[in-house]
């Protein structure tokens, strides 16, 4: 059953029945806007709106398995420093926790610690923020050790501030890191130096992993094969299974942390942005994207590193996708966006041929003459360039047609010889 909202002349929530464990409420608060009429205008063309948001949210919360019996959206005039929403919401909210019998309560924004222990007290349920909705959903899909561990330093970054008391009551469910009980739960009690402590410790395994993770991509580099690396709001269409991608408001610090699985994205010779054309956000979700690339030092608008694939196309009407198309070609030329359906194959052959396209853009071609027994020049070209063609002669000397990046082109240059190459 689809959760209800606040309704919109009452802006109340209306509870559901039943009772069972790991019930949660989802709030959206929204700060009513005191920008001029224009400049608000403007604002709210960029940004998501509140409904949008609090379905995600909602999403974001079944993501880690809770049933969510109730969400809604909370007007603000203001932020109250000491619990967020004004006293009135936080009794009502209380009534409606304990009505559903709800032990969780999300609030899709960012609480201080005095805000989240105030409205624990409140409401006696466990409270939690964005940042650590989010937190418990990356620990959950952390798959690696250095998933883990970058998972864990965010996570007690995070706790550092909140040691708060442990609700030891969701102790039986599965957590993730320390927010729903768990294996983690006894470092919310822990003091700050023992947290530091494991910090250190955490920081310093990672140091190693990203030793290692360094000699693996210098490796890969001297592989002669281009990089292409996907990038994309979650559930834009990276992937046919269910897996997180980027997030509105992402936390700095679980940015930091998976810098080192983000270097991948640096490091590619071409990023591909999976965007979903058929989302109400899409051009929402698409900042929060380039967002974390700038911090990434990635560049996105008008970067030739990046191909822009907007996917989804078959969930557009007719008229829907004529819009999208003529908005696909009022882009710059050259950077147009790819047009593709994931899911049934439309736009996948054109999307091959424009990543054939920016790569060859970036990359060298060179016509070599090499002597036929010069066995180790042959070796060298397999090894630091995409050899495309290679015959012999009618004189006997052996015609190979390499591709590379333009650092290994002057290599070749300086190894072979100029006047027996052409370059493309």
């Amino acid at each position: 059953m689809e959760p209800r909202r606040f309704d919109s002349h009452s802006d109340r929530l209306s509870p559901r029945q039943g009772s069972e464990t790991g019930r949660a409420l989802v709030i959206e608060p929204h700060l009513r806007s005191r920008l001029a009429p224009a400049a608000e205008a403007r604002a709210k063309a960029a940004l998501r709106s509140p409904a949008a948001r609090l379905d995600e949210a909602v999403g974001l919360a079944r993501a880690i398995d809770l049933n969510v019996t109730s969400s809604g959206i909370v007007a603000l005039g203001e932020i109250r420093p000491a619990t967020f929403v004004g006293k009135g919401k936080v009794e009502e909210i209380a009534g409606l926790v304990k009505t559903d019998d709800a032990g969780i309560v999300v609030m899709d924004c960012a609480l201080s610690p005095v805000q989240q222990r105030n409205l624990e007290k409140a409401w006696d349920a466990k409270v939690l923020d964005r940042t650590g909705l989010i937190l418990e959903i990356f620990g959950r899909r952390a798959r690696t050790r250095e998933g883990a561990l970058q998972v864990e330093l965010a996570h007690l970054t995070y706790q550092k501030s909140r040691l708060v008391r442990s609700w030891t009551h969701l102790e039986r469910q599965r957590g993730g890191f320390g927010f729903l009980g768990g294996p983690g739960e006894t470092q919310i009690e822990a003091d700050r130096r023992m947290i530091e402590e494991r910090i250190a410790r955490i920081e310093t395994e990672l140091d190693k992993v990203k030793r290692t993770r360094k000699l693996h991509r210098d490796s890969r580099k001297r592989v002669p094969y281009p990089i292409v690396a996907l990038v994309g709001y979650t559930n834009a269409g990276k992937s046919t299974s269910d897996t997180v991608g980027f997030i509105s408001d992402l936390p700095t610090m679980l940015v930091a942390a998976f810098r080192a699985t983000l270097e991948e994205v640096i490091e590619a010779d071409l990023i591909l942005h999976v965007r979903d054309v058929s989302h109400e956000d899409a051009e929402a979700q698409a900042l929060d994207v380039e967002e974390v690339l700038a911090q990434l030092g990635i560049v996105v608008r008008d970067g030739a590193q990046l191909v822009e694939v907007w996917n989804k196309i078959d969930r557009l009407d007719r008229d829907a996708r004529a819009r999208v198309h003529n908005s696909a070609q009022r882009e710059p030329a050259g950077r147009h966006p790819v047009l593709v359906s994931a899911q049934s194959g439309e736009g996948l052959d054109t999307l091959a041929a424009e990543i054939e396209r920016r790569l060859a853009a970036r990359r060298v071609i060179l016509d070599l003459v090499l002597d036929v027994a010069d066995g180790a020049g042959v070796s060298w070209l397999h090894r630091h360039t995409e050899v495309m063609t290679k015959a012999l002669r009618e004189d006997g000397a052996l015609a190979i047609t390499v591709r590379t990046d333009p650092a290994n082109a002057e290599k070749a240059k300086a190894r072979f010889g100029r006047s027996h190459m052409h370059s493309h």
